[in-house]
């Protein structure tokens, strides 16, 4: 396993981007709306993982209610998997609250789940499986 990348939740990417890319410099390696998630996302590499900007595409979205609640800032971890139905079995086994029981399409085409943060110290984690 590896963090593949870390979310962070902002009203704007080209906000996001004044400081991910043009203040440190980082690479945008792609953007792409995510209707199915309410989000429009921008990765930006870091060496072998990413930044992942998440901009809500409505008020009543999940990253849209985060951003109201908490403002900007991260919103999620994501741990690459090989198997994601294999790891999410074992997390519920071992008593994990899983948001996502089953995975489902995510930005550039990637199985994703998601697990509540009450099951992981308070981290809203993401698990990833390339395909």
């Amino acid at each position: 396993m590896k963090i593949d990348h870390i979310g962070i939740a902002t009203r704007s990417i080209e906000e996001g981007l004044s400081v991910w890319r043009d203040a440190l410099g980082l690479e945008v390696h792609s953007t792409e709306e995510v209707t199915e998630q309410g989000v429009k996302v921008c990765m930006l590499a870091v060496g072998d993982t990413h930044v992942e900007l998440l901009e809500p595409l409505g008020p009543d979205t999940s990253v849209g209610k985060f951003l109201d609640k908490r403002g900007p800032g991260m919103h999620h971890i994501a741990i690459e998997v090989k198997d994601i139905r294999a790891s999410l079995a074992e997390l519920k086994n071992k008593g994990a609250r899983l948001i996502d029981e089953t995975p489902r399409v995510g930005a550039g085409g990637c199985l994703v789940a998601f697990v509540h943060p009450s099951s992981i110290n308070g981290v809203l984690l993401e698990l990833v499986q390339h395909q």
